[in-house]
């Protein structure tokens, strides 16, 4: 798998949902926060994002924004407009916490979506992005962004057979072009980080063969050799650009891959230690207390009896 799917599927738990939301100013809603991530994408008028300690951020017709990092926020159709607090139904949509006036002033329709995280190993792709996302619309740009809008907005409106599958489907697609598309706007100013990482066609090329296949025995000289460098010109490089060494990676993504495994899955020790690239038990289960400071036992013991609340 590429860096990113992997990235989005370490973290993301559950099932994705989304709302199509039409108001009438005056409007305002205040989102709680939480351990997911949101988007909302504006499809007709114009409205306020209202981030928690940051100056509001003027919307308008296909402009997309994502926060993911669950911290709060509000969205209403003007900064000074009061909020009223809204919690999510059974059916994914976003409903008022209490009675509010129903306006009568200019409408707004947006798609609004809410992915659910698992903070506790969040890969630095998704852990360094900034509280707000904010794609505006701009002719041209994204068109793969903007196709897959159209398909969930169109899906939303107009419910068929299947869509119960391709609403969640669309969302996570969704969150892939968003991330995308902030990736590639930034990919040339930054210097450092995970988009000037997937950028660099040498640290790219190394991060893709590792991420394939984990489990190999890896050596800086190895993943050099990927990238087509020397073994110290790689070293430096990638430290420079990820913010560790290329082993330390190794390591940590090397037992982020185990415990997902035992996280979700009835796999036996020596399966999860061979997918860390351990062929012992013993050495696998020390690693992974170092790592996470409890045994792997413990840690799939956690894990299931979370699944059972």
């Amino acid at each position: 798998m590429d860096v990113l799917s992997d990235a989005i599927t370490g973290m993301r738990t559950g099932v994705p949902h989304s709302s199509r939301t039409l108001m009438a100013a005056p409007w305002g809603m205040r989102f709680a926060p939480s351990d997911g991530a949101g988007c909302h994408v504006i499809l007709q008028g114009s409205c306020w994002l209202l981030p928690p300690g940051r100056e509001p951020v003027p919307l308008a017709p296909g402009d997309v924004v994502f926060l993911p990092h669950g911290r709060g926020h509000a969205i209403a159709d003007a900064p000074a407009t009061p909020l009223v607090d809204v919690i999510q139904d059974q059916d994914g949509n976003w409903v008022p916490s209490e009675e509010a006036p129903r306006g009568t002033g200019p409408a707004t329709l947006m798609l609004c979506g809410a992915y659910r995280l698992s903070r506790t190993r969040g890969h630095p792709l998704l852990t360094g992005l900034p509280d707000v996302v904010h794609l505006p619309a701009r002719i041209g740009t994204h068109p793969t962004l903007r196709a897959a809008v159209d398909l969930l907005g169109a899906e939303l409106e107009q419910p068929g057979p299947g869509s119960d599958a391709l609403v969640p489907a669309l969302l996570d697609s969704l969150l892939l072009y968003i991330l995308r598309a902030w990736l590639h706007e930034h990919a040339e100013q930054a210097a450092t980080g995970w988009a000037a990482a997937l950028a660099d066609p040498a640290i790219a090329a190394a991060l893709h063969a590792l991420h394939s296949d984990p489990a190999h025995p890896w050596t800086v000289e190895d993943l050099g050799a990927r990238a087509g460098l020397s073994r110290a010109a790689f070293a430096r490089r990638f430290t420079t650009v990820v913010g560790q060494p290329p082993l330390g990676y190794v390591t940590w993504w090397r037992m982020t891959v185990a415990g997902r495994l035992l996280a979700t899955s009835d796999a036996p020790l020596r399966v999860v230690a061979e997918s860390g690239g351990y062929s012992s038990e013993f050495a696998f289960a020390k690693a992974f207390k170092r790592e996470f400071g409890m045994s792997p036992g413990r840690y799939r013991r956690r894990h299931d009896n979370k699944a059972a609340r």
